[in-house]
């Protein structure tokens, strides 16, 4: 399965310049693909290092809650009425840097599932070699104005 930018937008909220997932190569039920090609017109190189230009590793790992995000949403009901919030980071690992032209391959695989929250084990590399990885909890909460699909006015 193979989603393209405007499907992956159906699932996500983030837009640019925080949309940091290209396209979602593989999906099942509980693991998940995408790719994030890292160009040197990405905002944050300015700052982040004007001699060595280096992806933050905050970003890294937003773009592993970002995949996670699609395959979260994927498996959850309603999920127009929901939002995916990055809730915590455990375990965080930054091996190599990322820099521009690399290509970023995020797998997350999902751990547990509940209603309102999720656990993923995320890892993310360049050409094969291991660059960042983290154990990430997100929160489903109601996305603010939404109105529940199960009832005609949005009552629950």
């Amino acid at each position: 399965m193979v989603f393209d930018i405007a499907a992956i937008k159906e699932f996500l909220p983030h837009r640019y310049p925080f949309l940091l997932v290209d396209r979602i190569l593989e999906m099942d039920d509980t693991r998940i693909v995408g790719l994030k090609n890292v160009s040197a017109n990405e905002p944050f190189f300015q700052g982040h290092f004007p001699q060595k230009a280096v992806m933050p590793g905050v970003l890294i790992i937003e773009a592993m809650a970002q995949v996670a995000g699609v395959l979260i949403a994927k498996k959850t009901e309603d999920s127009h009425t929901k939002l995916m919030l990055l809730a915590a980071v455990d375990g965080a690992r930054f091996r190599r840097p990322v820099e521009p032209g690399d290509q970023l391959r995020i797998e997350a695989v999902l751990t547990t599932m509940r209603r309102t929250a999720a656990k993923v084990t995320g890892k993310a590399t360049v050409d094969g070699k291991l660059v960042a990885e983290a154990q990430l909890m997100c929160a489903v909460i109601e996305r603010p104005g939404a109105k529940n699909a199960s009832s005609p006015n949005g009552d629950n």
